[in-house]
């Protein structure tokens, strides 16, 4: 005996394959999000990033080459100067939210005693701005008998003759979406610079009588 074919309705319903597809759709779509979403998370962290590294170098850059004076005699800083920098580091990261959400820690290494050759160095002083609780990880104004500052393996020093700006910079990312993508949202970031010009070692002057950007 023959077996009985579908034909009519029944047979049009066999044959539409638009159900199968709305269901593939379906299946997919919670894997094409989270990829979608998780690319566009980690493409904003990676900018994130750049742009700290960014500021911890014009922070650097800037406060190796501040200060008053000529060509015949040394630079004198004062905190208006510091001051300003941090204030042109904040301008700079824009929508960043610089000391919203992070703290900047600007850094005086010096030599120990001139001529170096115990290869010794101290943090003669140290600025911070920026509500995020974060403390150096490098070492605090006063600190002395230091190999250097910075992270193992990579720690800068101070000429004889000057002194070295070391930065530190610790961002509290901010997620597009949610917090959970990443185990650490502390980005630290950090840059160093030689100061260029003969600098009066000696004090940081604030004749302008303006806040300290203290670190307490």
């Amino acid at each position: 005996m023959a077996a009985m074919r579908p034909s009519g309705p029944r047979k049009s319903i066999l044959r539409d394959s638009s159900a199968v597809s709305l269901v593939e759709f379906a299946l997919s779509l919670p894997v094409f999000l989270t990829m979608a979403v998780g690319g566009a998370e980690l493409a904003n962290y990676i900018t994130t990033h750049m742009r700290v590294s960014q500021v911890a170098l014009h922070i650097a850059d800037h406060g190796a080459r501040m200060g008053n004076g000529t060509l015949l005699a040394a630079r004198t800083i004062s905190e208006a100067h510091i001051n300003d920098v941090f204030t042109g580091a904040g301008l700079q990261a824009g929508n960043l939210g610089l000391y919203a959400n992070g703290r900047v820690i600007l850094s005086n290494l010096e030599p120990m005693a001139i001529p170096n050759t115990s290869n010794r160095y101290r943090i003669t002083w140290q600025r911070c701005r920026g509500s995020l609780g974060r403390n150096s990880s490098y070492g605090s104004a006063g600190d002395t008998n230091l190999t250097g500052i910075g992270p193992a393996g990579r720690q800068v020093v101070a000429p004889d003759s000057g002194a070295t700006m070391f930065v530190e910079v610790v961002y509290r990312y901010q997620p597009l979406i949610s917090d959970e993508w990443f185990p650490d949202l502390d980005i630290r970031q950090v840059a160093s610079m030689m100061v260029r010009d003969r600098r009066d070692l000696t004090q940081i002057f604030n004749v302008e009588g303006v806040p300290v950007s203290s670190c307490a």
